[in-house]
């Protein structure tokens, strides 16, 4: 299909919480084919549909080599240490940041056959579920910054060319 444009932060789709995909139809089945066309690109772990600007529950994942999706999840799981771990966003570029993610997650949805879809793992895996989880739920990486490093973010922010001043 296409690989789509990334929203950036300050757009207000990137701070609304999406609605669940109902239709598994021709529409959700264009918008999962530009997610992963989309994800497919270099340096992507993850793209979620707000990122796309189309406010609803799905995602793509890149990770390890594995490339694919799933349709309204929800985090079921998160064990493990909670560490702060270097984490980064297409929706926030060229900024990256300590950021507490917990060592393992597991996410459960759809695929577009109606399918149960169960993706769990630790590391980048984890932490992409919790990222693009998020990304369904409104926040981006920056709202789960400590106080500190939120500040400094903040600084970051202000100082790059493309935000909105």
């Amino acid at each position: 299909m296409t690989v789509r444009d990334i929203r950036l932060f300050g757009d207000p789709v990137l701070k609304t919480v999406s609605d669940p995909i109902i239709e598994l139809d021709e529409k959700a089945r264009a918008l999962i084919q530009d997610l992963i066309d989309t994800t497919k690109l270099p340096g992507r772990a993850g793209v979620a549909a707000p990122q796309i600007g189309v406010n609803l529950r799905a995602f793509s994942f890149n990770v390890a080599g594995t490339v694919g999706y799933i349709i309204n999840p929800e985090l079921v799981e998160l064990s493990g240490e909670k560490t702060l771990v270097d984490e980064g966003c297409l929706s926030v570029p060229e900024l990256w940041h300590k950021t507490p993610r917990y060592e393992f997650a597991k996410a459960v949805g759809i695929d577009l056959e109606g399918n149960e879809v169960v993706l769990e793992g630790n590391g980048l895996m984890a932490q992409a579920l919790q990222h693009e989880c998020d990304h369904l739920d409104g926040l981006v990486y920056l709202d789960r910054l400590e106080d500190a490093e939120r500040k400094v973010s903040m600084k970051n922010l202000r100082a790059t060319d493309w935000f909105m001043k």
